[in-house]
């Protein structure tokens, strides 16, 4: 299983993700509020802005404080890697 780091010492297995997105529009906002109501918010943004909302497949929503792109980034680069071994 390979694993990303979503910022400031947090991780989660990249095999799980579904979507990563940008929190700004108004429907994403619908969606954290509802996961935070149901209980499958995870905030791993350490009292930082929210800048990505990472969808899990398992129906959890995990907040990062990094940007969607670096994390895009940091999975084609563990990609990579696993390519080469």
């Amino acid at each position: 299983m390979q694993y990303i780091n979503i910022g400031y010492g947090n991780i989660v297995a990249s095999n799980r993700i579904l979507s990563i997105i940008t929190p700004t529009a108004a429907p994403i906002k619908r969606m954290v509020q509802e996961a935070k109501g149901k209980g499958i918010l995870i905030d791993a943004t350490t009292g930082r802005k929210t800048r990505a909302v990472i969808v899990m497949d398992t129906g959890h929503l995990v907040l990062s404080a990094i940007q969607p792109e670096t994390i895009v980034g940091r999975l084609k680069g563990n990609k990579e890697i696993k390519e080469e071994e």
